[in-house]
């Protein structure tokens, strides 16, 4: 990407902000309905309680502070969500038509912001009681030349000529910034409204003349700026309305999760969170700094409570736990390409870490409900949320290393460096959750979420060691010269103890989750997050493995029916197993007359009940019919005719 285009890029990026920071100031004020304090209501709480042992219809009756508080509280919330929702409409909007709308503010706050510094400089000198800062007392120090005098500190020339500087810079980008007609005697006229508060300022005019004079000198670009309001108001109907048009044929044609997905790449919303966080993380620094925070006296290091300060904050509003997910995502997805490097692998599937780490972290902090805790519980709890997120990152450089173990080791790769890569980070998948674990038991105390970042992190190390004594197996099996009949025997054993070890920390984990919804802090989300736990990883785990189960115990029972080839049978066969091109030492003859491994033809059992050449019935062998199996095909047939 071009350096054109990834300023261009950044710039989009960043007019996209400002929308968040309004949501999010909204969220901070609770929608309009946590804003009320008891200055506002200040005999509500205590009529309310008075009147809390009679019938509550009638009391509210005749109780005009409920009414009161019932009424301002849904006019903040309707407001608020209006403000959220325009807010929205601002952040989707195209970037030409954020540029307009982003003009059109600035062209009004230039106005207001000329207003309010004429104003405080008019009142400054009309209200003066001193007659050597009176206005005109500026043109008499002109006229005797006396510069000293004008210029003293605090002198009325001072204010003036700051006013001066601050006006020719505003009128100069309200010129080149509005959106109204630029005729040449208008854009000439422009500017002298803002000077002239000023220079009315300076004539002996009456005190009511110098305090209207910016009213009267802000009418004409507030004009401009209401005309160019109404005048784009079609215009404005008919993109919103194009919008909506275009959403509707896009989602009959390819649907909402297409929808969503095109929109979510239009609009950067991964790096515009990133963005929005950092500049409320810079916000909050600054706050911290100047609030003498950095210098208090709680016997914990400066940098410890920036930390924390930084991390409370971070995550106050939903906007803000966004906000952090983002960043989360970006350095898992690092964290990915650190391992993708390690195990010189390129997989577009192992890139996914950052997408799941970020799922996983945003459901954790619904769960918890991190934006309405105390700071100091939402400091704990963030934490926690953090130990969880680290082992379920092991957990996913499990399923990354793992298949690669398996191609390592089946596929015969001579490449000592992967091997001794991927060995590498089976060691550390072991090591860092002993670590964890033992960190954490002898730093905290027993609670539900100990036992379940231990729950998780055994069962890394679980999973890692089956995954090892497959890729041992292999090995082993590399080594041999003859067929090893047992080796899917060995692996389907070692892979059921650990899926029976994982099963059963689901179960565990089920409980320990039931726990904490009944007793410590339950939600809705939590009691559906439990209900997916026990949908996917209990019954579904459940039921698969039983499936398994089954289809191996009826393949084996029909393996057994079929008959053993003896040693002549094999000599006169001369042949390889037809399903694994292995020399066969020991073999089942099938009804249809084929020789095949019987772990072979197990295996292919699983699939389906057909021979793998002639696709004849495998199974269903009566005893007549095993009394012609040293027959030929034909005549078995001939017979049955």
């Amino acid at each position: 990407m071009s350096l054109r285009l990834r300023v261009l890029n950044l710039v989009e990026i960043v007019l996209r902000v400002p929308p968040l920071f309004v949501i999010d100031e909204i969220l901070k004020a609770g929608l309009g309905i946590n804003s009320f304090t008891n200055h506002d209501f200040p005999l509500f709480e205590e009529n309310f309680y008075k009147t809390s042992s009679q019938n509550f219809t009638t009391a509210s009756q005749y109780n005009p502070l409920l009414y009161r508080f019932v009424v301002i509280g849904l006019i903040r919330f309707i407001l608020s969500a209006i403000g959220c929702g325009i807010a929205l409409c601002l952040f989707m909007l195209n970037t030409k038509h954020l540029m307009v709308v982003y003009m059109y503010l600035m062209s009004l706050g230039v106005v207001f912001m000329s207003y309010w510094t004429n104003t405080t400089t008019v009142n400054l000198l009309a209200n003066s009681t001193d007659t050597t800062t009176a206005p005109w007392d500026i043109l008499e120090h002109i006229s005797i030349l006396d510069y000293s005098g004008l210029f003293r500190e605090n002198g009325p020339a001072l204010h003036l000529t700051q006013n001066c500087i601050f006006q020719a810079v505003l009128s100069y980008v309200f010129v080149n910034i509005h959106l109204g007609p630029r005729y040449p005697s208008l854009q000439k006229l422009l500017p002298m409204t803002f000077f002239a508060p000023i220079f009315v300022a300076l004539l002996p005019l009456p005190q009511a003349v110098l305090t209207h004079s910016p009213i009267v000198s802000a009418l004409l670009p507030l004009a401009l700026i209401k005309f160019v309001l109404w005048t784009s108001l079609v215009s404005i109907i008919h993109t919103v309305y194009n919008g909506y048009l275009h959403a509707r044929n896009f989602v009959s044609n390819f649907g909402m999760s297409a929808l969503v997905e095109a929109e979510w790449l239009r609009l950067n919303v991964p790096e515009v969170l990133r963005t929005f966080w950092l500049l409320r993380v810079m916000e909050h620094t600054s706050i911290f700094f100047l609030s003498g925070y950095w210098d208090a006296q709680d016997g914990y290091s400066p940098y410890f409570r920036l930390m924390k300060y930084l991390m409370v904050t971070g995550c106050d509003t939903v906007s803000a736990v966004l906000g952090i997910t983002s960043i989360v995502s970006y350095i898992c997805s690092y964290i990915g390409k650190l391992f993708q490097w390690i195990l010189l692998t390129e997989d577009d599937n192992d890139k996914n870490i950052g997408t799941v780490s970020a799922i996983v972290f945003y459901i954790l902090a619904l769960q918890t409900g991190l934006t309405s805790l105390e700071p100091e519980v939402r400091f704990v709890r963030l934490c926690r949320n953090f130990g969880l997120l680290f082992t379920a990152i092991l957990h996913f450089i499990h399923n990354v290393v793992n298949p690669l173990l398996m191609s390592l080791s089946a596929s015969h790769n001579p490449s000592l460096r992967r091997h001794i890569h991927a060995l590498l980070v089976c060691v550390l998948l072991v090591a860092l959750p002993l670590i964890l674990m033992f960190y954490l038991w002898s730093t905290q105390e027993t609670s539900t979420w100990l036992l379940a970042v231990s729950a998780f992190s055994i069962e890394v190390i679980v999973k890692v060691f089956v995954s090892l004594a497959i890729y041992a197996l292999f090995l082993l099996d590399a080594r041999r010269e003859t067929f090893w009949e047992k080796l899917d025997d060995y692996i389907y054993y070692i892979r059921a103890f650990g899926n029976t070890i994982e099963f059963c920390f689901g179960i565990f984990l089920f409980f320990n989750g039931a726990w904490i919804l009944l007793f410590e802090s339950g939600s809705a989300i939590r009691a559906v997050m439990m209900c997916i736990h026990a949908y996917f990883n209990i019954w579904c785990d459940a039921k698969a493995g039983w499936s398994v189960f089954m289809k191996r115990r009826t393949a084996v029972n029909k393996i057994e029916s079929l008959p053993d080839a003896t040693e002549p049978e094999l000599s006169d066969y001369n042949d390889v197993c037809a399903i694994c091109y292995q020399e066969m030492r020991s073999a089942k003859i099938t009804r249809c007359r084929h020789f095949f491994h019987g772990v072979c033809l197990r295996k292919w059992l699983y699939v389906q009940d057909r021979c793998p050449l002639c696709h004849e019935i495998l199974h269903g062998i009566n005893a007549d019919e095993k009394g012609q199996m040293g027959l030929p095909r034909n005549a078995i047939a001939e017979g049955d005719r």
